[in-house]
């Protein structure tokens, strides 16, 4: 995945300068509780640019071969003449593979959102053209949803990480091998410059400043009527599950203590708080040179910074590179890197990616928009799992989508240069959120007409002619 950072050459304590499956080549020195409480917030929270602007795109792989779509998995023995025509070179962003095979493109930091998501669409057309070469067709949707999770990579981080996350039952296999996301990274916070402004006799009142707290405490405000209207995975194994985003369904039955939302105590800032978090959660994974990368049970890296090779004998202690290995084994739905990565966004259909993206880049950019949707999003704050399973046929949510979606498209529509970025996310609402729906309630290509018919039946499902329901919504307060 491309860092934010990567613009420029990669900073020796930027957690993507450390590939997958590093082992232990040199010996580094101790790392010391107090350092790496230090360490963790300059590297995690970062000033930058406001307006840069990161996407990732996780696709999962069909076989183009078979006309019932995801029914099958594509041809292993393929893969790697497949992944060689994906790469073969003129792409902008950086192309990754996770480990159920899913392909993963992840844009460099745009100047503007227009910039990144032009930059992406080549990128994808590109990718898309060459999978078709290969036989293959890459799908935006949040879960497979007919075949079981086949792990195609190897790696002693994957064999560590399945194995820790097979303790809370078949979750974490499907998280691994058969979803698929839109992730949005946006820089985390800018410090203002009202301080270095020329004065201004108290006519022209100062700008505000621009906090990580700010944007941490927009970006989870409006995460559940996200969560609901971009939801787009309401089939596993061939059946609908009863979640619209059984993405994030999967989320919520993984590991508490690395996924979600971390909690501040009283009195701490938001760095403090991820900080520790981030040292109390257990142990994923522990780098080695040959062997199992398998972590004694219930060893968190707290402790093991305390207690070094008390705890784990046969490895050195760890090392500002075992923390920055660390971070990337923790899941929060908004993960700061130096930039926020913005991960509780299920895969898109098509080319609708586009809409999360300029939602989130609208709202994150203009001051109005953001308390606009903080009071859109009020009533639903919180609520992730009703979001995942109930989207935006709940009420709340359904009021809270709409409104956030209308308050992004206004936000938008004052760049001209996003005029027709505006105009998507319109559309977006208009087909779906405005109707009470989302894309989980198309069911996936493959499901013949008459488990279609039962499906929409069997699950209260809205039809895409269902008629737009009347609002009353906190949008409404602005016509």
């Amino acid at each position: 995945m491309h860092s934010l950072d990567t613009m420029q050459a990669l900073p020796a304590s930027s957690t993507e300068n450390i590939p997958t499956d590093t082992t232990l080549t040199e010996v580094q020195p101790r790392l010391s509780e107090a350092a790496a409480e230090a360490w963790i917030p300059r590297t995690c929270f970062k000033n930058g640019p406001p307006s840069r602007l990161g996407v990732e795109l996780e696709l999962i792989v069909a076989d183009a071969s078979r006309p019932d779509g995801l029914s099958a998995h594509f041809p292993q023995h393929r893969y790697p003449g497949l992944l060689a025509g994906l790469a073969h070179g003129g792409l902008d962003g950086l192309l990754t593979v996770e480990p159920g095979g899913q392909v993963e493109l992840s844009s460099r930091p745009g100047q503007t959102l227009v910039n990144t998501v032009d930059v992406v669409r080549r990128d994808l057309a590109a990718l898309r053209e060459r999978a078709s070469q290969q036989g293959a067709k890459l799908v935006g949707i949040g879960t497979d949803p007919f075949r079981a999770p086949l792990r195609t990579a190897n790696q002693p981080r994957y064999d560590a990480m399945e194995r820790y996350l097979d303790g809370w039952g078949p979750a974490g296999r499907v998280m691994m091998c058969s979803t698929a996301s839109v992730q949005v990274n946006i820089e985390a916070g800018v410090v203002g410059h009202t301080d270095a402004q020329p004065p201004t006799l108290g006519i022209v009142p100062p700008q505000p400043v621009i906090t990580f707290q700010d944007r941490w405490d927009l970006l989870h405000a409006i995460g559940p009527a996200l969560v609901a209207a971009f939801a787009n995975a309401g089939w596993r194994t061939g059946r609908p599950t009863g979640w619209k985003s059984s993405r994030q369904a999967v989320w919520l039955d993984l590991d508490p203590s690395r996924t979600g939302v971390p909690t501040a105590h009283p009195g701490e800032r938001l760095e403090e708080a991820y900080t520790r978090w981030a040292l109390d959660a257990p142990l994923m994974l522990i780098r080695q040179d040959r062997g199992s990368w398998a972590a004694p049970a219930g060893v968190s890296f707290r402790t093991w910074l305390r207690r070094g090779q008390g705890v784990i004998a046969d490895r050195p202690p760890p090392t500002t590179e075992d923390l920055a290995y660390h971070l990337t084994t923790l899941f929060p739905q908004v993960r700061p890197r130096g930039h926020y990565e913005v991960r509780f966004i299920d895969a898109q259909p098509g080319d609708w990616w586009t809409v999360p993206v300029a939602v989130i880049a609208g709202l994150l950019s203009d001051a109005a928009a953001a308390d606009q949707a903080r009071a859109d999003c009020e009533p639903v704050e919180g609520r992730w799992r009703a979001a995942a399973q109930l989207g935006v046929t709940d009420h709340e949510l359904f009021r809270s989508a709409n409104g956030v979606l209308q308050t992004a498209v206004e936000a938008l529509r004052r760049d001209p240069a996003n005029s027709e970025l505006a105009a998507q996310v319109e559309r977006y609402r208009e087909r779906w959120t405005a109707r009470g729906r989302c894309p989980a309630d198309d069911p996936p290509t493959g499901v013949d007409d008459e488990a279609r018919r039962d499906a929409v039946a069997d699950n209260n499902l809205p039809s895409a002619d269902t008629k737009l329901p009347k609002t009353d919504f906190p949008g409404d307060k602005k016509k």
